[in-house]
């Protein structure tokens, strides 16, 4: 009698052993076959610190770092397309800084400016295609300050030099500035917005 009384809990302990080890294996990260290539008592559910998997060049060494911020990476230009962008950003630059210093940023003065210049502005079809034209002036992006998201006053410029090269920049109150970048994949020459 003793003996049976003994081997019914051991279904019940095992189960609970069980749900134990799952619940406490949530976060870590195992290959498709977690016993190829294990090494007994390498990771532990309950050791401190950063995941165990950290991409190359990740910053701040979160996991999945550029994967999760690859829509902000600017395509590659060719050297020919990016020296041809230098060009157009040292003719833009002096435009930018006249109108900076007469405290003239808002973006039609300044779609107006770099019209000037022989550019053209850039036209887009509703399913995104490009129609003609290089030049795209528009207000600044919206930010979030304090308690609400706000737009400052000021414009921001993008050229299209070549299909794989475009100057940026972007002029407001306190400063402005002029880059060179390769398109980015959901937005073109714009950067785009950090999305979460």
């Amino acid at each position: 009698m003793s003996t049976s009384m003994f081997a019914r809990p051991a279904p019940l302990i095992a189960v609970a052993l069980a749900v134990v080890a799952t619940l406490t294996a949530c976060g870590d990260l195992h290959a498709p076959d977690a016993t190829a290539g294990a090494t007994p008592g390498a990771s532990s559910p309950s050791a401190p610190g950063a995941s165990p998997y950290v991409e190359p060049g990740a910053g701040d060494g979160a996991p999945h770092h550029d994967e999760n911020n690859a829509y902000r990476r600017a395509g590659e230009m060719a050297p020919a397309h990016a020296a041809d962008a230098g060009r157009e950003a040292a003719r833009i630059r002096p435009v930018l800084e006249r109108l900076w210093k007469q405290r003239e940023w808002d973006p039609a003065t300044v779609r107006t400016a770099l019209l000037r210049l022989g550019y053209e502005e850039e036209r887009v079809a509703k399913d995104g295609r490009r129609l003609g034209g290089t030049l795209t002036v528009t207000g600044m992006s919206t930010r979030w300050k304090d308690d609400g998201y706000v737009t400052p006053e000021g414009a921001q410029v993008a050229l299209r030099v070549h299909d794989d090269a475009c100057v940026t920049a972007f002029l407001q109150k306190s400063n402005f500035d002029v880059r060179i970048n390769g398109p980015y994949p959901e937005t073109g020459c714009f950067e785009p917005p950090y999305g979460h």
